[in-house]
């Protein structure tokens, strides 16, 4: 995904920069969960779990036991994820073929997938793949498979655009990767439950109040509780 990271605070409140959300994002991972990261934000994700809490973290093109990214002077060249960046393995982590990456996305063995987003919708749609149905892009990718593949499906995004349009819709208006699948939102403003009533706030940034959210938001939100 592109970096659409707001970079001018709006009045009484900072959203959060891409590692912060990454750190947020993080914090949520429960012990001993096997746990995708997608292409783009994502990845940063490895980067904040401490190495005395057991997540065992996949990347599609096949490792399993994905760590941190390395310091300059320890990258393996041959050791990347599925975006190509350089990562590091964690003490019994493994590499696999990329069908047997694929047969562990298939069979349902993963806990959780954090994917990166253009759109959600407040039904559990997204879209990360393509905005607009006649954009070249390659392919929807791995994303497809691991949306209806792992338990859980966590979103992870700027809450509007660079030109302010809101992510965080009714509908999606671009293509779709799959169809309710998302649980939970997290973006550099709130993190949002997907429930069978629509998008209810769990957390919000200091200082962003409900009314302020809302107005950033196309889908009608509901407090917690």
């Amino acid at each position: 995904m592109p970096d659409t990271t707001i970079t001018e605070a709006p009045a009484g409140f900072a959203p959060l920069e891409r590692r912060a959300l990454a750190a947020r994002v993080a914090q949520d991972i429960p012990e001993g969960w096997y746990c995708n990261l997608g292409i783009g934000m994502p990845t940063l994700v490895a980067d904040y779990v401490p190495p005395e809490r057991e997540v065992i973290f996949h990347s599609e093109n096949g490792v399993l036991g994905m760590g941190p990214a390395p310091d300059p002077e320890h990258v393996n060249p041959w050791l990347i994820n599925a975006g190509k960046q350089h990562i590091t393995l964690r003490t019994g982590g493994s590499y696999v073929h990329h069908a047997d990456s694929f047969a562990m996305i298939r069979g349902g063995h993963l806990d959780l997938c954090v994917l990166g987003a253009y759109e959600v919708a407040e039904n559990g749609d997204i879209a990360n793949w393509a905005t607009s149905a006649g954009e070249r892009a390659p392919a929807v990718g791995g994303a497809m498979d691991l949306a209806v593949g792992a338990k859980r499906l966590w979103a992870v995004m700027d809450h509007v655009t660079k030109d302010g349009r809101p992510r965080v819709v009714r509908r999606c208006s671009y293509p779709l990767t799959a169809v309710g699948a998302v649980r939970r939102v997290y973006t550099n403003l709130a993190v949002l439950d997907v429930t069978e009533r629509g998008f209810v706030v769990r957390e919000m940034v200091p200082g962003l109040t409900f009314e302020a959210l809302q107005a950033r938001t196309d889908a009608k939100l509901l407090r917690e509780g």
